[in-house]
């Protein structure tokens, strides 16, 4: 398995906690319940789930750290040669859509042994009207 694949079981783990977490901690803080022995054992226990899930983030957060280091330093030397990658085959990729029609009119694809790859279109393609002969006018003359 590749160095940069171990780290991302342990970011969705992460990721996946953080988002669970993300409505517990925005709702607004409960009204203050009444004075009593029973009240103050539920502040306690919230404290310290609150307390015990601040610490699991920051376990999570120190161990991602040096997988999003290295992500980051990667994006950092890729970045300057996918920086022109769009406008080089922005209008190549345009014209292969153009080209296409529509994906699902056509086959997997398959390579043959010479290394050669065919798609094949399963449906068959609709002619398109040949252009007609421009006719003359009622003075003979052909309109352009």
């Amino acid at each position: 398995m590749p160095p940069a694949a171990s780290h991302i079981r342990p970011m969705k783990l992460a990721l996946a906690l953080i988002l669970a977490a993300a409505p517990a901690l925005a709702q607004e803080a409960a009204p203050a319940p009444a004075p009593g022995p029973e009240a103050e054992a539920e502040d306690d226990g919230f404290s310290l789930m609150e307390e015990g899930a601040k610490l699991l983030f920051r376990g999570l957060m120190t161990e991602m750290q040096p997988a999003l280091d290295e992500m980051g330093q990667a994006l950092d030397e890729v970045g300057p040669a996918l920086e022109g990658l769009g406008e080089e085959l922005g209008p190549k990729i345009q014209q292969l859509i153009a080209m296409i029609d529509d994906i699902r009119n056509y086959d997997a694809p398959i390579m043959l042994p010479n290394g050669d790859i065919l798609i094949r279109r399963n449906a068959p393609l609709v002619p398109k009207p040949a252009p007609q002969d421009p006719q003359p006018g009622p003075n003979g003359e052909i309109e352009l």
